[in-house]
């Protein structure tokens, strides 16, 4: 996979996803997104991230104590008046990382799991929460340990499905009326 080896493409880059994301971002998430998939070589990742520091294209600021990289007015022109210098592939790939990032860890966030082993199999428990309101909490049974790990995988990979699915058979689901035969007929 092809990686961006240019000091000034990466800045570029950088100011791009920041940019896009209107959003303060921190230097752990920042360097998941840009280097996670390969899409920036760490030590130009690293060396783009401190020039752009240097020159005031963004500044590193702590709401709360917690770092974040906010992107500058400076940033800001480079995002929008440079963007070609970068291709279209690689805006795609870190707007992506980023939108996957951000969404596990939400996910992360708002759902819960435990898992109860039981005499037979595990129970797997999960609490779905928006904003302090419980929206679903429930019991799956999983013949083993195993099972259960992977379902919560396959829960945690799209938490508000999982959700909808349910409510939505719910709400479609009919009483059923079992067929019969006479034994006369």
């Amino acid at each position: 996979m092809m990686n961006l080896t240019d000091i000034y493409a990466v800045k570029v880059l950088i100011s791009y996803f920041l940019y896009q994301i209107n959003r303060p971002v921190s230097p752990k998430q920042l360097t998941e997104i840009a280097t996670g998939d390969g899409i920036v070589n760490y030590f130009f990742f690293m060396e783009a991230v401190s020039s752009m520091l240097e020159t005031n294209m963004m500044t590193l600021e702590y709401p709360d104590g917690n770092p974040q990289y906010v992107l500058q007015e400076k940033g800001k022109r480079c995002a929008i008046e440079f963007k070609s210098i970068v291709p279209q592939s690689f805006r795609d790939r870190i707007m992506s990382a980023g939108i996957r990032l951000f969404t596990r860890l939400k996910n992360e966030s708002t759902v819960k799991f435990s898992i109860e082993e039981k005499e037979v199999g595990c129970m797997l428990n999960c609490t779905c929460n928006d904003n302090n309101i419980v929206l679903m909490d429930i019991s799956l049974f999983a013949p083993d340990k195993q099972q259960a790990e992977f379902m919560q995988k396959k829960i945690m990979q799209n938490p508000s499905e999982f959700y909808s699915k349910v409510v939505d058979y719910l709400i479609e689901n009919e009483e059923y009326v079992p067929e019969y035969t006479d034994k006369d007929e």
